[in-house]
Parts: structure tokens; sequence; C-alpha cells
């Protein structure tokens, strides 16, 4: 056995193994299951806003329709990069603005003071005594949020599509025989509205696994964060191991990762849009029952 105390006095492959297996490391292998994290929760909760912000264009109620209408083009016509970098310092200072009122009533001075923005100490987010771990979820959950509206306004305007998609005539149909918006809305549109929205809806899940380095630019230590810093040389973080510059070979790790990891997605959503297009009148469904 050898000991990882002394990295000068150490070789090869035992120099190798206790490199892999310094606490940087720890982090960039843990920084893999944030991505993942960050997906999970934002893809759910991007499709929920969706939803919402396709039904409120659609909607009858003319403010509902504009309010919707105007998320989806407010979002999407502005990039991506210049959205998080805005939003995410919009939404932290208006949580604290909000802190602040309830707070501090009767703070004496502005909160915008020249360029800097105060508030008093009981309303900062999170606050200065608070462990190091919510420091990092509340940055974390202000990413998710960030993650959620953007990608959230994309798949509105994909679910606005799909439900314009349904043809017109099942509707009608729907109504002829009894049911009311609200039925005709939940039990034929809904359903019907999955098999065209999947394809647009795959694209932008595409998309959004492309997107978490992103959360590199949101102060969260992600992969990419943890790939520049191991694998950059000349780091005085990282002189014990000291090595040249590596970025190449954690950076192509991180390729492999993005390529396996869009594949194994690429798979469940072929098989997902096989499971939805049986028996339907479409061009999927039609496939299928040809190839039987």
């Amino acid at each position: 056995m050898f000991s990882c105390a002394d990295p000068g006095s150490l070789s090869g492959l035992n120099w190798l193994a206790c490199y892999l297996t310094t606490g940087k490391h720890m982090a960039f292998y843990t920084s893999f299951g944030t991505v993942l994290l960050l997906l999970a929760i934002t893809a759910p909760v991007a499709l929920g806003m969706g939803f919402l912000g396709a039904m409120g264009a659609r909607s009858r109620i003319a403010p509902l329709r504009w309010l919707g209408q105007g998320y989806i083009a407010v979002v999407r016509g502005v990039p991506d990069i210049a959205f998080f970098l805005f939003f995410v310092i919009a939404l932290d200072q208006g949580f604290e603005w909000l802190r602040h009122q309830v707070k501090c009533p009767d703070w004496p001075d502005a909160i915008r003071q020249g360029n800097d923005f105060v508030v008093c100490p009981a309303a900062k987010l999170p606050l200065s005594t608070s462990p190091q771990i919510w420091h990092e979820v509340y940055g974390f959950s202000l990413a998710v949020l960030t993650f959620a509206i953007v990608f959230g306004a994309f798949a509105a305007n994909v679910l606005y599509g799909a439900m314009r998609a349904v043809p017109h005539a099942q509707l009608e149909t729907a109504e002829a025989y009894g049911m009311t918006h609200r039925q005709t809305f939940w039990r034929i549109l809904i359903p019907q509205m999955w098999v065209y929205a999947l394809p647009g809806l795959s694209n932008l899940w595409m998309v959004l696994i492309k997107a978490t380095p992103l959360l590199f630019l949101l102060g969260v230590e992600d992969i990419v964060y943890w790939a520049r810093e191991l694998g950059g040389s000349k780091t005085a973080r990282f002189t014990d191991y000291p090595h040249g510059d590596w970025r190449v070979w954690y950076f192509a790790a991180l390729l492999v990762f993005y390529l396996c990891f869009t594949r194994v997605s690429e798979i469940v959503l072929d098989r997902l849009m096989k499971r939805l297009t049986h028996g339907q009148a479409t061009m999927g469904g039609d496939a299928q029952r040809k190839a039987a």
C-alpha cells in the first residue's frame, strides 16, 4: 500500500491514484450530481411553466392571453446569456428588497446608494451568519428558477403550437357530443397535444442539457468550473500535485459525458414517442400500422 501524505514521494499510477482522489476531485465528481439534479428539477418546473404559458397564450380572457404571449415573446427574444446574467441579479435583489420592506420598515438609509444595493443585515439572503451549505442552496435555487423561466418560455411556445396542431374537427365533435369547453380541453386536446409537442420538447431537452455549463456564469461550481480549475497549470491551489495544462483531458471527459447522456436521452425519447403515437392519426402512428 502507499500513502498520499507526501505527494512528492509518489510516481506513476500511485501518484495518479492520489491525484484523482483529492478533495478537489471529489468536489468535481459531486458536481456531476449537481448538473443531473439541476436537470431533474428544472425540466418538470419548466414544463409546468410552459404549460401555464401556453394556456395563457390561448386563453379567451384578453389579459391572460397578453400575459402568456408577452412571456413567450420577451424571454425568447432575449439572448440566454444576457438573461441569465441580468435575471439572477434582479431576482436576488427583488427578494432582498421584499424582505427589507418587511423586516426593516424604519430603515433610514436609501437602498440604492450609487452603484450599491444596500439592505439591512436581517434582509440579506442568505444571512451572513448562515452555514455555507445555505449559501450554495440559495445560489442553486436561483439558478434553477432562472433556467425554468427561460426554458419555460420555449416550452410554452412548443405546447402552444401543439395545441393548435390538434385537428379542430375533433374539438367540434366533442362539443357536439355535449362536452363542455373544460372537458374538451382536458379529455381531447391535452391527451393528443403531446404527440405533436414531443419532437419540439425533445429538442428543448437537448438544448437544456447543453445549457448546463451556464451554471458557471451563475456562480455555481459545476463540472465546467472544476474542469477548468483542475486542468489548468500554475495554480497555487494544486501545488501538491503539479502538472502541465491538462484542460484538454478534462474537457474531453466532459465531452464523453454529454455525448453519453444525450444518447441515452435520445433512446428514451424515441421509445416515448413510439408509445404516444401508437394508434394515433399521425405519421408516426401510420408508420407503426404499416410495419405491423
